[in-house]
């Protein structure tokens, strides 16, 4: 049988390859997968002409994924640092990397991105519109914008964020209900300034379903993004961002008819007694699409630790049903991040995700804990840093302070609970003061 998408074929009964990796990696019944693939409950995606592509599924049940952005500005514009920046994010297991680029001809690094990369590539095509056609914005067309979204298509981007929700009726709510932030999407505001100028509808709603089309074709997700998210915890689920959300489920059900793969993007900022309902409303509003979102950052006070206060949310976010989680680096709100904040925000992106699958119960989420946890009630150094998410500092660390005993750290020495414990329970003679015998 033939199909068109990992969705069509999911509803044909059709296993495929891709979905046959997937369950393998997730440790589920392919037959499982591929019903919640037809439901529109997880996602594979998995552009045809992505060829390097290794698989991965997100959504109901499986293990949380983070997401990688990287890409060119016009301030920092080097292809070379950031395809260093990509080769290291693969190399930490990153499950995704969205190419943000958005100065000059983006499509160089775009190519090689989708050439390197087994991991899912993603794009916001809104950002890469300008420099495209070498146009203001006021002057883009409806069509170009379209083709823009073909243009990533064929080169095999496997999802993409579509700022499709902001339309008219959307604009409308957010103009009567005033913002301490406004709006703080990036792809998002220049949809609505492109609306605001032209006097337009959004093209991306308006012609949706010749952005069907094109997803249909390349079996591109499409990751249905938040303009409306909040960018300060003051405006957190707000009627722009609730109104938002009700079109993306409308969009959604609208996409599964043709049977295009859909995620939600969601917030943002936001306080931490907030999260656990806007996982329970995007899940009920979305019909339970998978659910990528940013943080949620549980505070604005922390420019410079803003890996943290997102690391604090995705937890809270990812145990109570966000699927995905955007990473968020120490240069958020400041800069373009460097290969080291790069780093550091997947790490603390990705015990988020982990943190949350052991809340959520996902399977063999804990072995890894338990595996940790038996390295170092034997004081086995070397098994403890090769479980560590960053072994890498987990032995630097180690090196740098060396204990008198090898069986303990310079925190406690021989009053190390572990060291004595184990001594105690095996009859063994505790000596704290003395040297062993």
């Amino acid at each position: 049988m033939n199909y068109t998408t990992q969705m069509d074929a999911a509803k044909k009964g059709i296993i495929t390859k891709e979905m046959e990796r997937v369950a393998a990696k997730e440790n589920m019944e392919t037959s499982q997968l591929m019903e919640l693939v037809a439901q529109g409950a997880v996602v594979i995606p998995a552009n045809k002409n992505h060829n390097a592509l290794d698989p991965e599924g997100v959504g109901q049940g499986l293990k949380t994924k983070i997401n990688v952005n990287l890409g060119i500005s016009k301030d920092c514009n080097c292809v070379d640092d950031e395809l260093e920046k990509v080769k290291v994010a693969l190399k930490m297991k990153a499950e995704a990397i969205m190419d943000l680029s958005c100065f000059g001809k983006t499509e160089e690094f775009r190519t090689k991105l989708v050439e390197m990369s087994p991991a899912m590539i993603g794009t916001v095509p809104m950002y890469d519109a300008v420099g495209f056609y070498d146009k203001e914005l006021k002057d883009i067309t409806e069509e170009e914008l379209l083709g823009v979204i073909e243009k990533h298509a064929q080169n095999g981007v496997d999802f993409m964020t579509i700022h499709a929700g902001i339309n008219r009726e959307t604009a409308a709510v957010f103009k009567r209900n005033e913002r301490l932030m406004n709006i703080v999407s990036r792809g998002g505001a220049l949809i609505y300034a492109w609306m605001e100028l032209n006097g337009k509808e959004n093209p991306f709603y308006e012609y949706f379903d010749k952005v069907l089309d094109i997803c249909e074709k390349y079996d591109v997700t499409i990751s249905l993004g938040d303009a409306c998210r909040p960018g300060a915890i003051k405006d957190s689920t707000d009627a722009s961002q609730i109104k938002e959300l009700m079109t993306l489920g409308e969009l959604a059900k609208r996409a599964w008819k043709r049977n295009v793969q859909v995620m939600i993007e969601g917030p943002g900022h936001m306080s931490l007694d907030e999260i656990k309902a806007n996982m329970q409303l995007e899940k009920k509003l979305c019909h339970n699409a998978p659910f990528y979102v940013l943080g949620p950052l549980v505070t604005d006070i922390a420019p410079g630790y803003d890996h943290i206060t997102s690391a604090i949310g995705g937890a809270i976010a990812a145990s109570s049903g966000a699927d995905f989680l955007c990473y968020v680096t120490p240069a958020e709100h400041l800069r373009l991040p460097n290969l080291e904040d790069m780093k550091e925000g997947i790490i603390a992106t990705k015990i988020a995700a982990h943190a949350g699958d052991i809340a959520k119960g996902i399977k063999g989420a804990r072995d890894w804990d338990n595996a940790m946890s038996k390295a170092r009630r034997e004081l086995n150094w070397e098994k403890i840093f090769d479980l560590s998410i960053d072994p890498e500092k987990a032995r630097r660390y180690r090196e740098e302070s060396k204990p008198e005993d090898e069986h303990t750290c310079t925190m406690c020495g021989k009053m190390c609970a572990v060291r004595n414990m184990n001594k105690v329970m095996e009859g063994k003679n505790l000596n704290v003061l003395r040297d062993d015998d």
